[in-house]
């Protein structure tokens, strides 16, 4: 079997990219493709340093930092990657991987960490957060909202199996594609966040700062907790405005390297988690540490967050609702920092090498076994066919009257 893996963009290593990674384990010698590759070369151990088949749209101006400026031509981009030498190709799509042109002969699986989110049941949110609800820039963003849908929908039709990476997601598939999925959960590098049993006397939050993040009602919430410390850990395009929320009690850390985000998530008293998240990484990254998680409860922190053993959920994204949770999570007493711990060593790299491959080499099986039967039944077919003109022939000479 030939091998293919597509990935969306590679331009830093999240959780797409720890997906990306497992998957080039089980198959390293599988070709990889992307619209992009930014990573440095001193960062390209996760794929294997790996030789990447990239687009038309890496060259094109400013592609590293506003490379998600190009989504209008995304499409275009991804169909121009010619698939046709590979028996099987695997998409680790959030945007326009599953995209891909495909043949009736080679297998196409798709492991989807969401559905287009800007394209489908997030768009209005979007939209609002970009400003783009009035005005000619705003019909032309919902005009290519609009013919992203159409083109999201049709490439659907080329997969053969998808594979979502939460219960979440799966309803989410089904929802758009009106396909069933089987459902993969991400993997967490749980030997990397090791357990530590002793908390200090802090909460802490760590994200990009975007907006669907939500990490301005997380700092806004402990503004008007002014007795409880925060500590803040990321950047992003709304840090600035972040900070100016700040107060006293919370530290705004910025961009910090790994080592530094896990001696802060081991020592704090519980970890904030905002974000409707398709599956959300880091709140089981915190658990790992054996820190309780004080989550946003919808999405795929309801799969990952075990609510007063493991965490605390909020139901409401806003400041009281937080602050009502942080209340309730000083109440219980009942955080067992090893319990927490083996509820994240469920999501380990292992199982999900384990359960990926199961998936794969049972959808390889069916899917070649059918193409053999097809062949079989077209060669059949041909002969049946060819006996039968034979016999037809035959009756016709018979029938024919001798000549006077």
């Amino acid at each position: 079997m030939k091998i293919a893996v597509i990935q969306d963009w590679l331009v830093a290593y999240g959780g797409a990219e720890k997906v990306l990674e497992q998957i080039l384990k089980l198959y390293p010698k599988a070709d990889l493709f992307a619209l992009y590759d930014f990573i440095p070369d001193n960062k390209r151990d996760f794929i294997l340093n790996k030789k990447v088949n990239t687009s038309f749209l890496q060259k094109f101006p400013f592609a590293e930092k506003k490379y998600r400026s190009y989504l209008p031509l995304m499409p275009l981009a991804v169909e121009q990657f010619d698939f046709s030498k590979y028996d099987v190709i695997i998409s680790v799509s959030t945007a326009v991987a599953k995209g891909i042109i495909t043949g009736p002969d080679q297998l196409h699986i798709a492991y989807v960490n969401s559905p287009i989110r800007y394209a489908w049941d997030l768009s209005h949110q979007y939209l609002k957060e970009a400003n783009l609800t009035k005005g000619p820039k705003s019909w032309l963003a919902k005009l290519i909202l609009h013919y992203m849908r159409i083109w999201d929908t049709r490439t659907s039709f080329g997969i053969e199996k998808f594979i979502g990476n939460s219960k979440f997601i799966a309803r989410r598939i089904n929802k758009v594609y009106r396909r069933d999925a089987g459902v993969v959960y991400p993997p967490v590098n749980i030997d990397k966040f090791t357990l530590h049993t002793k908390k200090d006397n802090y909460y802490l939050t760590a994200s990009r700062m975007v907006p669907y993040k939500k990490m301005d009602i997380i700092v806004e919430a402990f503004a008007g907790m002014p007795d409880k410390k925060l500590i803040v850990i990321g950047d992003g395009p709304d840090f600035k405005k972040i900070q100016a929320k700040a107060t006293p009690n919370v530290t705004m850390m910025g961009y910090q390297p790994d080592e530094v985000l896990i001696e802060y998530m081991q020592k704090a008293k519980a970890f904030l988690f905002a974000a409707e998240e398709d599956f959300g990484i880091v709140p089981l990254e915190a658990q790992a540490c054996g820190t309780p998680v004080i989550a946003f409860g919808k999405g795929g922190a309801l799969e990952t967050v075990e609510n007063e053993r493991t965490g605390i959920f909020f139901d409401k994204q806003d400041t009281f609702s937080i602050k009502q949770a942080v209340k309730k999570f000083e109440k219980n007493k009942n955080f067992d920092p090893y319990y927490i711990r083996r509820n994240a060593e469920k999501f380990s790299p292992e199982r999900f090498r384990s359960e990926f491959k199961a998936v794969v080499d049972e959808e390889i099986e069916k899917f070649f076994s059918y193409k053999s039967q097809s062949s079989l039944y077209d060669q059949l077919d041909m002969v049946s066919e060819v006996v039968a003109k034979r016999k037809k022939s035959v009756t016709l000479k018979k029938e024919e009257p001798e000549k006077v």
